[in-house]
């Protein structure tokens, strides 16, 4: 496969180019930052908390207070916030499930940041691929239009040809960033359920 040769697009066809270019890094930067803040969150550390709810239900509280209070995980940080409110006010668990409750609105709300940008980039990158692929068609037809007699097919070659890269360049890059954005939105899925279960 050859590169592409730049020289031969017009400015507007560049600009969409350059705008599909800074979508692609916009899919790759919010990737990285996702996987580093799901490492730095603990998500996905069920077996932790199955560890600690297993030592809070064998009647161990103050140790399963302790190994919550590590917080490496969303999971422990929301039984750290439970197990607070129960030893904040002793007989009264609708604080406690109240105190866990605000605790998982706010993880997931994390672990939801930037997901737009992705989904933007989803939706965005064919529409400038499409935006190319009207570009190149009007260039083929101006082209086809001032022609006298026979068409040279080499002009009209020219405003298919960037018609056609555009549209695959949009293309490959919302299906990239679709498959960044379901990779991680499975992963807050299943928190979410983990969280629910506990």
């Amino acid at each position: 496969m050859s590169a592409i040769d730049f020289s031969a697009f017009d400015p507007v066809t560049l600009v969409i180019f350059a705008t599909m270019g800074l979508l692609s890094l916009i899919a790759v930067m919010v990737g990285f930052y996702k996987l580093f803040q799901f490492t730095r969150m603990g998500v996905g550390h069920r077996k932790q908390a199955e560890r600690i709810l297993d030592t809070w239900l064998s009647g161990h509280a103050e140790e399963a207070i302790k190994q919550a209070s590590g917080r490496r995980s969303v999971l422990a940080r929301i039984l750290q916030s439970v197990f607070s409110g129960l030893q904040a006010r002793p007989g009264d668990s609708s604080y406690a499930e109240e105190l866990g409750r605000q605790t998982a609105i706010v993880e997931l709300a994390s672990m939801s940041d930037r997901m737009r940008l992705l989904d933007m980039v989803v939706q965005a990158a064919p529409m400038l691929g499409l935006l190319g692929t009207v570009v190149g068609m009007i260039e083929a037809f101006s082209v086809l239009s001032l022609t006298e007699g026979a068409v040279d097919p080499a002009g009209l070659a020219g405003g298919i040809w960037t018609a056609l890269t555009t549209t695959a360049v949009g293309l490959a890059i919302a299906l990239v960033a679709f498959f960044i954005a379901t990779f991680f939105e499975t992963r807050i899925d299943r928190e979410r359920n983990m969280i629910e279960a506990i």
